[in-house]
């Protein structure tokens, strides 16, 4: 039996967030629904999380002894990754030394934070089916990839980044160098090493979101959310919709995946599970051992959001998967370069039948940065997908 305290208490139970941008902002709310005591960590100052929290504390993440300094005197009982850039081997052995329990574990923190160590995982020693892989740590091995085996078209990636940064699709030889310099940039740690994956020529991509979270009786069970069917531009998201339409073999080829790789992670929580799917053929991408950017969805569809499914499986309270609505999301970008924006046309995006919004409340905007999303729900996803669509479009960004 799960027992909950009271913050700002004794009794408080006190969960610390790594990482406090939108997704985290609402664990935070989930949480605190849940009268827990919250600590939103992040790299700047203000951000979404932070805005919401019973605490707030701004450090670098990456910095082992900053890390290790702040959950020694916070004191918190878990400690809840929400991004890649964190000294994970220093909560490796912080866990290991009881002094925290991490989300999910501190080992699956640690492999996911690079797309090297959970596609191993995966791929070599689950032997779950992906695309064909290389690791390289110059442009002329990069090349040397390509050239013996992986060919063209292929996608760069750096091994450790989010939303899609730094991630660009070769077709010929003349996009090497330029693929090689986007990965340098876009990677959220200077780490100078990517992964060249084959071009899988797939139907669509899903996201498959994954609870493991206790029973009646205490016993971790395995939970999958409606497929979640979305869109990228140069690997960002900016749609997505729930449910997919999937074959009844590719849907359970795809849970088996979804399972494997989430059991072997271990731990309570909820997984965000990337897949490609062609026909009854289903390749593993990659999975985020949190609530995913493409499941903001679930605010619309489901009766427990996917940040209410993490706020709970973290806690070891049951969880309920049950798809309510159709439904679809659609980013809002910022559109402009300044600090402490201004939206126009809410009232008229809210006027959109189904439509409600979630601006992020970020301190400051960049021309393809996300500030926000529109939510639809529909009596089909082809209604909401519109709905969505036309709600962004007539929120307005603009220097205050």
């Amino acid at each position: 039996m799960t027992t909950l305290g009271t913050p700002l208490s004794p009794s408080a139970t006190r969960v610390m967030l790594l990482g406090s941008g939108e997704l985290g902002k609402e664990v935070l709310i989930a949480l605190q629904r849940l009268g827990v005591e919250t600590l939103a960590v992040d790299r700047y100052e203000n951000a979404p999380g932070q805005q919401v929290a019973h605490h707030a504390r701004t450090i670098t993440m990456s910095d082992p002894a900053q890390l290790k300094a702040l959950i020694e005197a916070e004191k918190p009982q878990l400690v809840v990754p929400e991004i890649e850039a964190i000294a994970t081997p220093m909560l490796q052995e912080l866990e290991d030394a009881g002094v925290v329990r991490v989300i999910p574990t501190a080992r699956a923190a640690r492999l996911t934070m690079d797309r090297e160590g959970i596609r191993r995982l995966a791929a070599e020693t689950l032997g779950v089916p992906t695309s064909p892989y290389q690791f390289c740590d110059s442009l002329a091995e990069l090349q040397a990839a390509i050239d013996g085996g992986i060919g063209y078209p292929c996608i760069v990636k750096p091994v450790m980044s989010s939303s899609g940064k730094g991630q660009s699709k070769i077709d010929g030889p003349a996009d090497v160098q330029k693929a090689w310099d986007y990965a340098m940039a876009g990677g959220r740690v200077s780490h100078g090493r990517v992964i060249v994956e084959g071009f899988i020529d797939f139907d669509y991509e899903i996201t498959l979101l994954t609870v493991r979270a206790p029973d009646a009786a205490g016993v971790v069970q395995t939970q999958f959310c409606e497929p979640i069917g979305h869109v990228q531009v140069s690997g960002d998201y900016v749609e997505s919709w729930q449910p997919h339409p999937m074959a009844p073999a590719a849907l359970q080829k795809a849970q088996q995946i979804a399972r494997a790789v989430t059991a072997d992670l271990g731990g309570q929580g909820l997984f965000g599970v990337e897949l490609f799917v062609k026909g009854d053929q289903v390749w593993f991408s990659e999975v985020s051992p949190r609530p995913h950017d493409t499941g903001m969805v679930t605010m619309a569809t489901q009766w427990q959001n996917e940040f209410e499914l993490h706020a709970r499986a973290i806690l070891g309270l049951p969880v309920d998967t049950t798809l309510k609505s159709p439904g679809a999301s659609a980013v809002i970008y910022g559109g402009v370069d300044a600090t402490g924006i201004a939206f126009d046309g809410v009232a008229e995006a809210l006027a959109v039948p189904g439509v409600d919004l979630r601006l992020f409340g970020k301190p400051e905007s960049f021309v393809k940065r996300r500030m926000g999303v529109a939510l639809a729900h529909a009596a089909d996803i082809d209604t909401a997908r519109r709905n969505a669509k036309e709600a962004a479009s007539r929120v307005k960004p603009r220097k205050a």
